[in-house]
């Protein structure tokens, strides 16, 4: 899967969680998903979720605590992809 698939994927998984006051247009590869982008902890965890279920993958403990930006999300992703 490319780069850019994950990300469009990411993207559409993240946009959900938002708060109100932010905007998908948003999100960027840099954004911090909880300081940039306002997402809280509990979203975090549907996050890592929905990530998992998204691309048939299994995230664990340190995986997910290193979901800090979106760029970050798409590299762990690319890892657990490789054969």
């Amino acid at each position: 899967m490319k780069k850019e698939e994950i990300e469009n994927q990411l993207h559409d998984i993240v946009k959900v969680y938002l708060p109100q006051d932010v905007n998908a247009d948003d999100i960027q590869a840099d954004s911090h998903l909880m300081q940039d982008l306002g997402i809280n902890s509990a979203h975090l965890v549907d996050i890592a979720l929905d990530v998992e279920d998204a691309f048939d993958i299994t995230l664990d403990e340190s995986d997910m605590e290193a979901m800090k930006t979106v760029s970050d999300s798409v590299q762990i992703v690319q890892r657990k992809l490789k054969p």
